[in-house]
């Protein structure tokens, strides 16, 4: 399969991972306040070149810093609101963010790799065709997500031994989002 050949434009949707896809995961830890997170290099622009493609793009995030106290809604809130003000500046769009605040032993059906974030935006956004979606993210569990929704799936990794452990799971593969980005709009 062939980026171009499933030929993009504005009826597509765009799911992206956060920590690792637009900003540095903290390893170990998370980020619970705006003067810890940091996007990565490139993704202002790459953000800028998918807002004129995709018709509709969306943050789908995992928070277990709130479910395990580390942090709180609001904390959240401040920190999404200075990123989407600074996607804004750069002129990138993201329609709207969905986050699941569930700690990992909950199963929450919205917490990834569960499709729960996906159908909330379904419910927001009822013109979204999963079918003509894809899933940017870093992690397995952001693959697993995408496929549970019934999208393609982009992996931003350099991890050989990933791709080659879960490649039912992978459509599409790019160091960054940044190249993702370049591959959509070239």
């Amino acid at each position: 399969m062939n980026l171009k050949n499933l030929f993009i434009d504005n009826s597509w949707s765009l799911f992206l991972d956060r920590d690792g896809v637009i900003n540095k995961r903290i390893i170990g830890d998370y980020i619970k306040r705006w003067e810890e997170f940091e996007f990565l290099p490139g993704v202002l622009e790459a953000l800028e070149d998918l807002t004129n493609i995709f018709g509709k793009i969306f943050i789908v995030t995992n928070q277990q810093g709130i479910g395990k106290g580390l942090m709180t809604e609001i904390d959240l809130e401040n920190i999404h609101e200075q990123m989407m003000l600074k996607i804004r500046s750069y002129g990138g769009r993201v329609n709207k963010i969905y986050y699941s605040p569930y700690r990992a032993e909950e199963k929450s059906v919205f917490r990834k790799p569960n499709p729960g974030l996906a159908r909330k935006a379904k419910i927001d956004f009822s013109d979204i065709e999963f079918e003509k979606s894809i899933m940017v993210g870093d992690t397995i569990t952001d693959m697993q997500f995408g496929k549970n929704a019934g999208m393609k799936t982009v992996f931003i990794s350099q991890d050989e031994e990933l791709l080659k452990e879960n490649p039912e799971l992978i459509d599409f593969v790019f160091p960054d989002l940044k190249s993702f980005a370049l591959a959509v709009t070239d």
